[in-house]
């Protein structure tokens, strides 16, 4: 079992080419021992993006806090707090912070795609 508040978890930077201002907290996964789901927060400052991107993993997000927009395929969508994404596996998409704070999203994946 694991429990932690989220901000005794490190965020480290995106690293992922075209992200700017994203960082992730690895808050669950397959070093916690879950053997199916990882829960990852994403925090992304003001003016800042994750990279445009896909894969063959799909993705549950959930935004905790802040403004902003998801690209998902062409289509822009706008975000705000208590809205869900999902993304279907091999779906481009980027997640935008149009806002002046941060913008907070807890995004399940399984745990293929950590």
């Amino acid at each position: 079992m694991k429990i932690a508040h989220y901000e005794q978890i490190d965020a480290a930077p995106v690293e992922l080419e075209g992200a700017v201002g994203a960082r992730i907290r690895r808050l669950i996964g397959p070093n916690d021992g879950a053997p199916n789901f990882a829960m990852r927060m994403f925090e992304v400052s003001p003016d800042g993006h994750t990279p445009k991107h896909s894969h063959a993993h799909e993705h549950e997000v959930f935004v905790l806090e802040g403004e902003g927009t998801v690209l998902c395929g062409d289509t822009e969508h706008t975000l705000r707090p208590g809205m869900v994404v999902f993304v279907p596996p091999q779906e481009v998409h980027q997640f935008s912070n149009t806002g002046t704070m941060t913008l907070k999203l807890l995004c399940m994946v399984p745990n293929s795609g950590c």
